[in-house]
């Protein structure tokens, strides 16, 4: 019997073969994996390209009808990025429905929460997650610091950030730690914070130059230097190590070697408040006043908030003799900072320059109030009675300065020889029962150069911005020359 070769498919009837395995064209579905795309939306997003991002975002969502978990976090990160945090949230917690025992989800949850303000939810979210993480957490315990200090409770914040520092040894915890006790105003242990954290991450200016910042604080210059060469070391170009040096210099009026600092810095950091506010002051104490007011016109466009600057600026048109605009940057500076008694005094003087003799007397008295120990006060306010034929106030006031002069150390010369020419102007004043014309003159020429010694310039040692991931506590910390 013969048989077609037809009528068999690999050596079986053509009848026994199944009808699906007959029609050659029919093809089994394909199924699409979820996932299958994830790659190349992680491959985009580390490279920063956002627009085709989107695009295969929208794709995925479209595809799974929005339950697409990869997709919604990565869309929720870029929303993050671009500063849409309520549409982020909005994407993560899309995340976390779709998948609850993901700890990532829980804990973008909670970092959204927490750049909107709302702490004690955000709190709550991350304690979720401590509880479903099945290890410990740095970055976990690092955030539940954060959340505690802004919810004022110190204790609690410094336990969890320790607990960060042991599992994870990474920079910004050190930082947040050491900032809480500089807030308390413990430095010493702000200090030994930074020391381990320098230990830690032996390379990194940033640790060192905020190591060296919390020496200078505490009068430490030596080790401060140290600190401070060392991150430039690291780096030579690191603007705040070069701030923080120059600063130092300049506290000695060595203005060239602080100037040359400064360029350095100025090359990768132009946009400083801080940097053109301290080359500003090198050029007063060079005496170079135009130059001055330029650079600290600049820190003041910076930064037109910052009362250091406007005190500089208060105390550079005093020089130069402009004393209706340094009284409007000085009440300017009374205002931001109304318990520094160094600009009642300024503004005191300005006034009696300006022939306001009750208001220059009321600021006098505001700045004896805030210092009472400081003996510049009480000088320059005899001067100033004496100019107004007040000779028993400007009495009692020199007898006041002589009484502080015993207590200060390291009173200036200058002080003290004013002092005494001021006493033998009230001596002859008693004697004759009046004074000359140029007598007077001469005690109005005294009081400047009393003023102009003894004036305190802000110089800053750190800048006035800083970064929220390194700084959480936005704190800054600045110097007096």
């Amino acid at each position: 019997m013969n048989t077609s070769r037809s009528e068999y498919s690999n050596g079986i009837p053509a009848r026994s073969v199944p009808k699906s395995r007959q029609d050659s064209s029919t093809k089994a579905p394909e199924l699409y994996a979820v996932e299958g795309r994830n790659w190349l939306l992680h491959r985009h997003f580390t490279r920063k390209e956002f627009g085709i991002c989107k695009i295969l975002i929208q794709e995925e969502l479209e595809r799974t009808r929005g339950k697409h978990e990869f997709a919604n976090y990565i869309q929720g990160l870029i929303l993050c990025h671009e500063g849409k945090i309520q549409e982020s949230l909005e994407c993560f917690q899309i995340c976390h429905s779709l998948n609850p025992k993901n700890v990532d989800n829980i804990k973008q949850v909670a970092r959204s929460l927490y750049l909107l303000g709302l702490h004690n939810l955000a709190l709550e979210a991350y304690l979720d997650a401590q509880q479903i993480s099945k290890v410990p957490d740095w970055d976990i315990f690092y955030n539940l610091g954060e959340c505690w200090l802004r919810l004022g409770e110190h204790a609690k914040a410094k336990e969890a950030l320790r607990q960060a520092v042991q599992l994870g040894h990474h920079e910004r915890c050190y930082v947040a730690l050491a900032n809480i006790y500089k807030l308390e105003g413990d430095t010493q242990n702000a200090i030994e914070i930074y020391k381990a954290a320098v230990e830690a991450a032996p390379d990194s200016a940033q640790l060192a130059t905020s190591l060296g910042l919390l020496y200078l604080e505490e009068g430490k210059y030596q080790h401060a230097l140290e600190k401070l060469g060392g991150a430039l070391a690291r780096d030579p170009q690191y603007a705040q190590a070069l701030l923080a040096a120059g600063a130092m210099m300049q506290n000695h009026s060595d203005y060239d070697v602080a100037l040359s600092k400064y360029k350095i810095a100025a090359q990768t950091w132009p946009e400083s408040p801080a940097l053109w506010n301290n080359v500003g002051m090198c050029f007063y104490g060079k005496k170079k006043y135009v130059a001055s007011l330029s650079c600290l016109k600049r820190a003041h466009y910076l930064s037109p908030l910052d009362w250091d600057i406007l005190f500089n600026l208060g105390l550079v048109h005093m020089a130069t003799q402009q004393y209706a605009s340094a009284f409007h940057f000085l009440s300017a500076a009374t205002n931001l900072r109304p318990a520094h008694a160094g600009t009642f005094l300024l503004v005191a003087i300005t006034l009696r320059h300006l022939d306001d003799p009750d208001n220059a007397s009321e600021a006098f008295k505001q700045a004896s109030l805030l210092a009472p120990l400081d003996a510049s006060i009480p000088l320059n306010y005899g001067i100033f009675l004496e100019s107004q034929s007040d000779f028993d106030g400007a009495a009692l006031q020199l007898e006041r300065f002589q009484e502080l002069a015993q207590v200060t150390p390291r009173l200036s010369s200058e002080l003290v020889q004013t002092a005494t020419q001021l006493s033998k102007l009230l001596n002859n004043r008693v004697r004759s029962q009046q004074g000359s014309k140029t007598e007077g003159d001469d005690t109005n020429s005294k009081s400047n150069m009393a003023i102009e010694v003894e004036a305190q310039v802000r110089v800053r040692n750190h800048p006035i911005d800083s970064s929220p991931e390194s700084e959480p506590l936005n704190m800054m910390a600045d110097d007096e020359v």
